[in-house]
């Protein structure tokens, strides 16, 4: 099946820093990346909306925590019976690479009350969310054009996120190439440690190999536990597909060839 979204953050070395305390504090200085940076080029569709629509929706990486009231500032004009009062903190979604933004658009014109942090480093991708941005005016998204690592380690406070989106990440088919694969325990243990009590972690993939090693990684991290236990025995662990993830095109055509599609849903406790 065709790749959904093409993941595109680095996972950092197994080995973890001396001091916990000092988990984020500094990059690793050896890394294993889980995307190849390609060099994509952009359609005139997607540069005028990078021209026009990038001031507003493009976060700069800094190496500070961010501010989600001043960079959400405008967001509430989703609109929709579900839209949290404006005098209310909205809860705020990481989502991991998204690809060309096709379910990422979905996803927040789905949960307009949402706002939808979404890391992504290829240029293109990028280009495309903000031109579906602009067409179906989606206010509750904002985009960092940065390696998702260094997004967690200096830009998200402990404890501040209300869950988190990781939808077909690369599987590294490859068994040499495993170690390239994003979801894995130190990045977990970031995400688990940002998460808001009862926040969720949400991954998905189409490579069984990979959902088993997902599965066994949220499984084995002690902030976490899994959705769909005791509610779905019959899933061995799996989630049922929630409804806020969309059907793509390409998700349909793999279906349709007796492809299976497997998500995984933890939650911080």
């Amino acid at each position: 099946m065709p790749r959904l979204l093409t993941m595109t953050t680095s996972t950092p070395d197994t080995t973890p820093p001396e001091n916990p305390a000092d988990e984020g504090a500094k990059p690793f200085m050896r890394t294993v990346k889980s995307f190849v940076k390609r060099a994509g080029r952009m359609g005139s569709g997607q540069i005028k909306a990078r021209e026009e629509l990038g001031p507003k929706f493009l976060l700069p990486y800094q190496p500070g925590a961010i501010n989600f009231e001043a960079a959400f500032a405008g967001a509430a004009g989703a609109g929709g019976q579900n839209d949290a009062p404006t005098n209310v903190q909205r809860p705020v979604v990481l989502e991991i690479g998204f690809g060309m933004g096709e379910a990422t658009a979905q996803i927040a014109l789905t949960l307009p009350g949402t706002n939808f942090l979404c890391c992504e480093v290829h240029e293109a991708g990028v280009g495309a969310l903000l031109k579906r941005i602009g067409e179906h005016n989606i206010p509750n998204i904002r985009i960092c054009n940065h390696d998702a690592v260094e997004v967690i380690d200096h830009m998200l406070p402990l404890g501040s996120l209300d869950g988190v989106h990781i939808f077909f990440p690369d599987p590294w088919h490859k068994t040499k190439h495993n170690k390239r694969r994003l979801i894995q325990s130190p990045l977990v243990a970031k995400l688990a440690a940002r998460l808001k009590v009862g926040g969720y972690l949400h991954a998905a993939t189409d490579w069984q190999p990979y959902a088993e090693q997902i599965l066994e990684v949220l499984s084995a991290e002690p902030k976490l536990k899994n959705r769909a236990l005791p509610d779905h025995p019959e899933l061995a662990g799996y989630a049922p597909k929630p409804h806020y993830r969309p059907l793509t095109k390409f998700e349909n055509r793999g279906i349709k060839l007796g492809h299976g599609v497997w998500d995984v849903v933890f939650e911080r406790i």
